[in-house]
């Protein structure tokens, strides 16, 4: 019974402990911060200059796709409207180049969409590398000791570094 007691007091003296504000010191030098990653993702010129160089390599790329469906859509006209004029060796040969084109076409829009998400990937990467650089210039300029991201509840505006990370992203990418 007495070990009881004993634990039941260590118990709450443990956990008054860990509960216990900090002392004055720490609590003077500790300086904590949060950013919004999707925020500055959103806000910033690297993020938009990025998004602009993938639609335009995206668009070249359909661009030709298109022109591969439509030799093949004038193919399977040609076939339709003229199957009963050929000769058996010229149809096999038309529907042999259609199988081939269509095969063709489908290969490269799996490759174009594979490319696609490997340059989104490198280029979010890269934006990635160059937020987490200036989080860190920032945090050692005001001497911040934590910044924290995603999953935080509740936190003052005050505490909120992502304008500082916005317009310093803005000023690299102007002098660029």
């Amino acid at each position: 019974m007495r070990a009881l007691v004993r634990i039941g007091f260590l118990a709450i003296f443990v956990s008054g402990a860990l509960w216990a504000e900090p002392s004055d010191e720490l609590g003077a030098t500790l300086r904590i911060a949060v950013v919004d990653p999707n925020r500055i993702v959103e806000e910033s010129p690297q993020y938009e200059s990025a998004r602009q160089v993938l639609l335009e390599e995206l668009k070249e790329r359909e661009s030709a796709l298109l022109d591969q469906q439509e030799g093949i859509d004038r193919l399977q006209k040609r076939l339709e409207r003229d199957a009963a004029l050929m000769s058996e060796d010229e149809l096999q040969r038309l529907q042999n180049d259609i199988r081939s084109r269509t095969r063709r076409l489908r290969y490269e829009k799996e490759e174009m969409q594979e490319d696609f998400a490997l340059r989104k990937n490198e280029l979010r990467t890269r934006l990635v590398k160059q937020v987490e650089e200036v989080v860190a210039q920032i945090a050692r300029e005001k001497d911040i000791d934590l910044i924290l991201t995603d999953g935080v509840v509740y936190f003052s505006e005050r505490m909120d570094v992502s304008a500082e990370i916005i317009e310093r992203l803005k000023r690299e990418f102007a002098d660029r």
